[in-house]
């Protein structure tokens, strides 16, 4: 991460804040602040190049946006890790804790507006958003992208002592959630789970099910999932999200569902296979 491009509309930095938390930070280079900002959770890989690059474009948009390694305590293998080759869970208590240490850091950052902070999670990391807002109502918005659907995410054990459905009736900020038809790691019917929760605990959300799409399918780094044209238009439906709460689209009286999906009418869940 030491020779990581400039980005133009960003100014990017390593940052340290917390409990030894290692972070990756982009603030607009243009505007006028306080802008609002973004904690982004990374892919089960680590704080790789793709993380970054999202961070960056969030400042592009003009979003204050860091991305903490949630394994910056963590002792393993690294290499390893980046590669793939192995996955380390971790628990809500550490997902709270670097997800909260991060929020703190964004709350006290002279450029952003307090009022309008946003968790976002990504694969691994897509239910830390919920996570932390079942904790920490300061977070205004929630995004979930191919996350926080799996079905490991509803069991008890060592790292989740309390149950996914109370935490969900905890969170205060609507949840924007994106998905691919093709993901093979979360199936629609995991996806309903999810919805079904939110509807059941009374919280707003907005789901978008594209077609066709694998899982991974952001990931500019990885030709064989990434998918440029749906990925700007992902981009487009978070971008006007994020618009839309800071302009009081959805106010805490009132509890608004949306979900969207394009799927074939023979959907096969284990016929899904991981691309390269």
């Amino acid at each position: 991460m030491n020779d990581t491009p400039a980005y133009p509309g960003a100014k990017t930095s390593m940052v340290s804040f917390g409990n030894r938390v290692q972070a990756f930070l982009a603030v607009p280079d243009r505007g006028n602040a306080p802008f609002g900002a973004v904690i982004l959770g990374h892919e089960r890989y680590g704080l790789l190049q793709h993380t970054l690059d999202l961070c960056a474009k969030f400042a592009a948009y003009g979003f204050v946006a860091v991305a903490p390694d949630l394994f910056s305590r963590w002792d393993g293998n690294k290499a390893a890790l980046n590669r793939g080759d192995i996955i380390v869970p971790l628990s809500d208590d550490d997902i709270r804790s670097y997800m909260s240490d991060s929020l703190d850091f964004l709350l006290a950052h002279p450029q952003v507006d307090p009022r309008w902070i946003t968790a976002m999670g990504v694969c691994q990391s897509g239910d830390y958003p919920l996570v932390l807002n079942s904790v920490r109502p300061e977070i205004a918005a929630n995004i979930v992208v191919y996350g926080g659907a799996q079905k490991d995410m509803w069991e008890l054990n060592e790292r989740r002592t309390e149950t996914y459905e109370s935490m969900i009736e905890r969170i205060s900020a609507p949840v924007l959630g994106i998905w691919g038809e093709d993901d093979f790691v979360i199936s629609i019917p995991d996806v309903q789970r999810l919805r079904d929760a939110l509807e059941r605990a009374r919280k707003t959300y907005e789901f978008t099910l594209f077609p066709h799409m694998p899982h991974g399918w952001f990931n500019s780094t990885m030709p064989g999932r990434y998918r440029m044209k749906q990925t700007d238009e992902a981009w487009r439906l978070i971008i006007d999200f994020l618009h839309r709460v800071r302009q009081g689209a959805f106010p805490p009286d009132r509890v608004h569902w949306r979900w969207v999906s394009d799927t074939a009418l023979d959907y096969d869940f284990t016929k899904k296979v991981r691309l390269a």
